[in-house]
């Protein structure tokens, strides 16, 4: 048997849902102002909020945003190598007088935000689930957290990169998948980068009832219009995982 996509919960039984279902992943919203950015209003499923509060409480904090199939030597490993992949493509121009300015949009627990900030990077990071960002804020490190949708996030700077990891391939609605995809665009800075993840196939797949890997194509014909473009695409080179960093470069 090949191994789960990265977060899709499988590969071991998920006691998150009472009736053996698995809802889609950490997209919906959860209203919250946070006091760096501009109010929004309440968007997103309740039932997607309740799935990913109940995973980040049953799951400890590698698992309930990692693999939940994988034990808990195997999700060391697969965040240590995304890690050493992702660091190259934000580059190394932190500098405590000028840091770069980084978000973490869906960001779970945190793993990824404090590891950049730990880089001297300064960091912004939110999550659907209240749960996750109770979890981040308690560990501390750096970052600044709050509760948000994808598609609802705001800030009154724009960021160096914008990060969104294994996250939108959870996002059934193509409508709701494009109002994020958009909204997360709105915040990279001019020659900044948006990083997102998800498979390099020629054509879109379906992994069972709550995961849609979308090809490249789809995610530049967003973003193209709105002035990023496609830079490169990094495997993360684990095991049977077909996912990956896709990095769009701000032009104008």
């Amino acid at each position: 048997m090949g191994l789960p996509v990265a977060g899709d919960g499988t590969g071991g039984s998920d006691p998150c849902t009472a009736d053996g279902t698995t809802p889609i992943g950490s997209a919906g919203a959860l209203s919250f102002t946070p006091e760096d950015t501009r109010p929004h209003e309440p968007s997103g499923s309740a039932v997607t909020r309740t799935y990913w509060d109940t995973r980040h409480r049953v799951h400890d904090h590698l698992a309930s945003g990692g693999h939940i199939g994988l034990d808990r030597a195997g999700n060391e490993i697969f965040y240590a190598l995304r890690l050493g992949a992702l660091l190259p493509l934000i580059g190394d121009l932190a500098d405590p007088t000028a840091p770069l300015f980084v978000l973490d949009a869906g960001c779970g627990k945190g793993h990824f935000a404090r590891a950049l900030a730990r880089c001297g990077h300064r960091v912004d990071a939110f999550d659907t689930s209240e749960q996750a960002v109770a979890h981040a804020r308690a560990e501390g490190g750096g970052p600044r957290y709050a509760v948000a949708a994808l598609d609802a996030w705001r800030s009154p700077w724009p960021y160096d990169t914008v990060l969104c990891l294994d996250v939108l391939f959870h996002v059934l609605d193509d409508e709701e998948w494009s109002a994020a995809l958009r909204n997360l665009a709105s915040l990279v800075r001019i020659t900044g980068r948006l990083i997102i993840t998800d498979e390099n196939a020629p054509a879109r797949r379906l992994r069972g009832d709550y995961i849609v890997h979308r090809t490249a194509t789809e995610y530049a014909a967003v973003l193209t219009p709105l002035g990023l473009r496609p830079t490169t695409f990094t495997p993360y080179g684990f095991r049977e995982n077909e996912v990956g960093f896709h990095v769009f470069t701000r032009v104008r």
